[in-house]
């Protein structure tokens, strides 16, 4: 599968842009991964965004909320977030350079590959990866990615440039309050000595490959054996377990109590209730309108109804 860039936009060098694209250099789905089963069913575990008594809620509807204390949050729109002007969402400019052993290793984060754009932009790729092997520097710069600004290392790697996302120095813990209890003594001598030859003895060019996920390859092992075993357990979704069974009860119920509370109970409670079983059974395709914004008011009928139907749609 072909690799898909992760940001697009220039790398700065003073006046030099250069026009770049950023791949992750690490590979997801390398190791076993398993899915969460509903036994009963055979059905994925799915899961998904739901607020007591109204039950699953449509995406649009979701606010950023910054908690100021005792159960309030400041509600921010994503608009208003999106509006954060940054030089760094599209540009990534080398502002610093620093010698290539000075970053400690406990600021790396992850590490990416930097490409150039096109043909035009090689020339320029290329100077630039040069000057920083020839210096033997890391060109240090920040920009913008997945609504967060990250602060990077650049340096080469074989025909190209790496790019490493760094830890903020807030981000990474002290680590005196962990090392203070333990005792500002030298170790033995002779102890010391065996310690250094058998290191000696054991130093050789780092490789990775002569290292092996002996859990990986033992879950492999494992998930090979069951699959020729014809009595391991094996779960297939039935389509009638998949079938919507009224949807969310348990925030339904609420919902269509506190509408009847509302309103005063009467038949304007009974159409609700009878509205909800409409929303929630089989085949229904009522229409949902969301709210612009939070209620502030207890959920009403049609709320209830909206409710049940956003159920009956999720599952």
């Amino acid at each position: 599968m072909a690799s898909r860039p992760v940001w697009k936009g220039q790398l700065r060098l003073s006046l030099v842009s250069i026009p770049i694209e950023i791949h992750s250099a690490s590979k997801t789905g390398a190791r076993v991964s398993f899915r969460q089963i509903h036994g009963p069913s055979g059905q994925r575990v799915r899961y998904e965004k739901t607020v007591p008594g109204v039950g699953p809620v449509d995406a649009s509807e979701i606010m950023k909320g910054y908690e100021t204390g005792d159960d309030e949050y400041l509600l921010i729109e994503p608009e208003e977030i999106d509006a954060i002007r940054l030089e760094t969402k599209k540009t990534f400019e080398l502002v610093q350079f620093v010698g290539a052993c000075e970053i400690p290793p406990l600021y790396f984060d992850k590490p990416y590959y930097i490409v150039p754009s096109d043909d035009l932009a090689e020339d320029a790729y290329r100077v630039v990866r040069d000057a920083l092997r020839q210096a033997e520097k890391v060109g240090l710069g920040q920009m913008t990615m997945r609504g967060k600004e990250y602060l990077c290392a650049v340096k080469p790697c074989g025909d190209g440039l790496l790019l490493e996302t760094l830890f903020y120095g807030d981000e990474i813990r002290e680590a005196e309050p962990l090392f203070s209890q333990i005792a500002d003594e030298k170790a033995d001598d002779d102890l010391l000595a065996v310690a250094t030859q058998l290191i000696e003895k054991k130093t050789a060019p780092f490789n990775p490959e002569a290292f092996e996920d002996h859990y990986d390859k033992a879950l492999r092992e494992l998930i090979a054996s069951k699959r020729r075993n014809s009595k391991t357990p094996r779960a297939r979704p039935d389509e009638d377990a998949a079938a919507p069974k009224g949807g969310n009860v348990v925030d339904l119920m609420a919902a269509l109590k506190e509408s009847l509370a509302g309103s005063g109970g009467g038949k304007t409670g009974a159409k609700g209730s009878s509205g909800s079983k409409s929303a929630g059974s089989k085949g229904s395709k009522a229409p949902a309108k969301a709210a612009s914004k939070p209620a502030s008011k207890p959920a009403s009928k049609s709320a209830a109804t909206k409710s049940g139907g956003r159920s009956r749609k999720a599952g």
